[in-house]
């Protein structure tokens, strides 16, 4: 099972919560010059567009400026403090998603012993090592894509010399390029896949390919368990 978070951009100023929408409409008045244009562009009524633009200038200020008459008929331009707004909208989405595009995968198992806070639990994908609360039995245990190692198998680190202390070989089942970072998603038994966020340089490197066998490590740190409530039996 992969759980993947979902997040949209927002910037809030004074009260005033800045959304993708407000963008689109920066967006189109920018492109046509217009409040009228951009309304009909969006689908949006004029008056409407015209109170949002209101209610955004009283948090940030400014944000059009009307051009009346010339040889162009006139108009509205965006202000420069529209334009940062814009900047900051787009380097927060670029953060944001950033942050999206990692995943977890979840392994359902039972603690068989334990040492501190570590603790070794019996998954289908084998034994992990895992941070694993007290007095806990049945746990879920969640691995960030972002903390998997992927290695060719002949180049995998020896368990006793390195912090990468859960290590199991699987087989590419699916590959998802992007422009920098590459989503990959291995098959570690029958029924049973995690995902690894790599960069495109690494996947290129490894010649990452479906049913390519691969050598998969995350650290017993990076390996988190949750307690699973066991049934009342009556």
């Amino acid at each position: 099972m992969t759980i993947e978070r979902e997040y949209s951009t927002k910037l809030s100023v004074d009260g005033v919560t800045i959304e993708q929408r407000d963008i689109e409409m920066l967006d189109a008045i920018d492109q046509y010059g217009s409040m009228h244009k951009a309304a009909d562009a969006l689908g949006r009524s004029y008056a409407r567009l015209q109170n949002r633009v209101v209610e955004i200038e009283e948090a940030v200020g400014t944000i059009t400026e009307r051009q009346r008459g010339g040889s162009g008929g006139g108009g509205t331009k965006l202000t420069q403090t529209a334009r940062e707004l814009r900047q900051q909208f787009d380097r927060h989405e670029a953060e944001l998603n950033g942050v999206a595009q990692v995943t977890e995968s979840v392994f359902t198992g039972t603690v068989r012993d334990r040492s501190g806070e570590l603790a070794t639990v019996d998954t289908d994908i084998g034994s992990v090592l895992a941070l694993v609360p007290e007095e806990t039995s049945d746990v879920q245990i969640s691995v960030r894509s972002d903390a998997v190692v992927l290695t060719d198998p002949d180049e995998a680190p020896q368990t006793d010399g390195t912090s990468l202390r859960n290590q199991f070989t699987g087989t590419v089942d699916e590959i998802e390029p992007g422009d920098a970072i590459v989503r990959v998603s291995i098959r570690l038994g029958a029924d049973s896949t995690i995902q690894a966020l790599i960069t495109k340089t690494s996947s290129e490197r490894l010649a990452l390919e479906p049913e390519r066998t691969i050598s998969v490590s995350f650290k017993a740190t990076a390996a988190r368990a949750t307690s699973i409530e066991s049934p009342t039996r009556e």
